[in-house]
This record gives structure tokens, sequence and C-alpha cells, in this order.
């Protein structure tokens, strides 16, 4: 299959690791901030190519793990509403708040239900004109555009019975949050692709200056990983920052302005509270004003809910690449994906879910 076959080719695989085993002369740190990409690395096994002073740390790029425990309280207090049907994607509902998750509110006869895309939320809405229907709206810059669409059609259908809870994030933020920590050990950055496909690159210019750090723009398949860290690496070997895009097939510098335009028509940005990590500056997405009657948070009247982190897990140290899945004393003992304690566990794009599947075992014995 084009674009998929090609960029998971085992030949061209071993070239780049051998380049890069060939270029590395330094112990250097890199961070790929997107979930799936962590995931296409533990699965594939690419840090076993790699030269051992080239460290890969994992961030804050699974959407799920990063939604903080008050919104999933939140979720769970609207779920629990008489005549409210919850929608959600399928990961959040297992996602653990400080007392039970989403599928424990349907097993007690909530109606929460799994759906693929907004815009079914909002086809739900106009079948049950007698219920009020709220879909999580979670993610960053990729989902975004389709939650903006989904307001957009309710307004022009005039339905009065549909809201999103939005726990909308944004990636340059939480870059910035990274490299401006004091405990930041991070060299270089492989910039989510998918991401990049709706908004570019152009945001990421500034902070390349600021912090004089490299960033890529990178794929999901073993070559594109490996190609990005190769560039990454010559960049830091050569002494240069800058933004290099190996994403080139998909990514374009100004990203879709179609779904940029539909994105910043519905939300504009605030302050967003990151799990594990605490509230970043700009970090976030909320419903303008003029769309304030889809804002679930508000109708629902639980915008005070606050919610305590839990002090065993270390969810917020792995997403910002300071500890790694099996530093956890948790990891594979009292959380797993069956029982998860911490959202990194419980997405399929969570470094601790895709450590506990891929990882050697004998790593936590």
């Amino acid at each position: 299959m084009k674009y998929l076959d090609e960029y998971r080719d085992a030949r061209l695989v071993k070239a780049y690791a051998e380049k890069i085993r060939q270029l590395t002369t330094d112990s250097w740190i890199i961070m790929e901030i997107c979930g799936g990409q962590t995931h296409s690395i533990l699965k594939y096994g690419l840090e076993e190519l790699l030269p051992e002073r080239l460290n890969i740390v994992h961030g804050p790029g699974c959407p799920v793990c990063v939604t903080p425990l008050e919104m999933i309280d939140k979720a769970i207090s609207i779920a629990q509403t008489p005549e409210v049907i919850f929608s959600s994607f399928g990961d959040m509902l297992r996602v653990p708040g400080s007392t039970y998750d989403l599928l424990s509110v349907k097993a007690m006869g909530g109606d929460v239900r799994m759906v693929y895309s907004p815009m079914d939320a909002v086809k739900i809405a106009e079948a049950n004109p007698d219920k009020k229907v709220v879909f999580f709206a979670i993610g960053f810059e990729t989902t975004a555009p389709a939650n903006a669409m989904a307001v957009l059609d309710a307004q022009r259908k005039g339905l009065e019975n549909f809201s999103l809870l939005c726990s909308q994030v944004l990636v340059p933020p939480a870059i910035e949050a990274i490299l401006s920590s004091p405990h930041s050990r991070v060299q270089g950055f492989l910039a989510a692709g998918h991401v990049c496909t709706v908004m570019g690159f152009e945001e990421y210019l500034p902070l390349v200056e600021k912090y004089q750090v490299p960033i890529v723009v990178t794929g999901f398949e073993p070559v594109d990983i490996l190609e990005g860290i190769y560039l990454t690496v010559k960049q830091l070997e050569e002494g240069r920052h800058e933004v290099e895009n190996q994403y080139r097939r998909v990514v374009r510098r100004e990203g879709n302005p179609a779904a940029k335009s539909v994105m910043f028509e519905v939300f504009r940005t605030v302050d967003r509270n990151w799990r594990g990590i605490g509230t970043i500056p700009q970090s976030g997405l909320s419903l303008k004003e003029k769309y304030a009657q889809f804002d679930a948070e508000a109708l629902f009247n639980v915008e005070k809910i606050l919610t305590e982190e839990s002090r065993e897990c270390i969810a917020g140290e792995v997403l910002q690449g300071l500890k790694k899945p099996v530093d956890c004393p948790l990891f594979a003992k009292s959380c797993t994906p069956e029982h998860p304690v911490g959202a990194p566990m419980v997405s399929s794009e969570g470094a601790c879910s895709a450590y506990f599947r891929y990882h050697k075992r004998s790593d936590v014995a």
C-alpha cells in the first residue's frame, strides 16, 4: 500500500539506523511529542536499533493521557444526570476518575455511548429531541476542526439539546512548558505530523529561536520516525536549531487553512490544566461566547469541580520526559491496562500502555 509498506521497509529502517549510529558522537535526549509515535517506537523496537548514547523520551502527546482528572469527574457528573446521553470516543470511557470511570456509569444505568465522530453525537441529538446529548470533546489540534464542525452543524439545525464538554489542548504551549522548566532534559523534538497537517509548522519557528532546539515534523511509520531522529541528531551534531519537515508528503508550512478557519471560528484559546503537569497558559481551546449555548461545562454547572491527582501515579513525570513508565513502582503491578491507575495505561497511545504491550518484561521484573 502506497505511503505505508514503503515506510515499513526493513532495508530502509536498517539503513537509517546505521546512519544514525555513524552520525552520533555525543549524548542527546530527543522527545517525540505524539503518542502514535511512541506506540510505533515501542511496537517496532526502534529504540533497540539506536546507539545507547541517544535517549528517546516520551512527551505529552496522548490526548487521553493529558485530560485532567477533574475533567473526567465533570464528565461522570454530567453522565449521571437524568435525561442525558453522554457520548465519547471509546478510550475515554475507561479513564479512571477520582472514584470510577464512565463505563461504570453506564453499568449503573447511565446512557453512555461510544461514538466514532462528533457528528455521530449530532445525529443522536437529532434522533432524541427529548434528551440532552453531550459529546466529550478531547484532543489536540487534530480533532478540533471536527468538533467545531459539530457545533456549527448543530447550530444550523437548531439543535438546542446538543453540547460539548470541551477539553481541547494545543501542542506548541506544551513544548514551551517543557523547555521552560528548570528540570527539562530535552534537546530536540519530533513534532506530531498529524497536528502539523492541520496547523502547519510556523508556530514552532519562535520556539526554535527562543530555546535553540531543533524541531522536526515527523510521521508515524518506522522509516518516518528514524528519518526524523536522523534529521534531529544531524542538527544537534552540527550545532543547528531549525524547523524541518520530514512529513513532506502530508504536511505543508501553512497547514490546512480551511480546517484552521473553522476551528478558530468556534474556539478561543484559554489556559488549560494538563493531567499530571498542571496549568499551561493559553494551551487549550474553549467555546467562544457566541457559542456558549453549546458549553456543557456551564450548562450542567460543573465548572467548580476540582480533583486532586493521585500521588502514586508518576504520569506527569512520564509525560514531561523526566521518567519512563518502567520507573513507576505501580507499572505492570497494581497498574495494568485491565486495572489502570493512570490515563497513560488506558489509551492505546499512552506510553505506559505501549510499554506494557511491547517492552521487554525483564525490565519490570
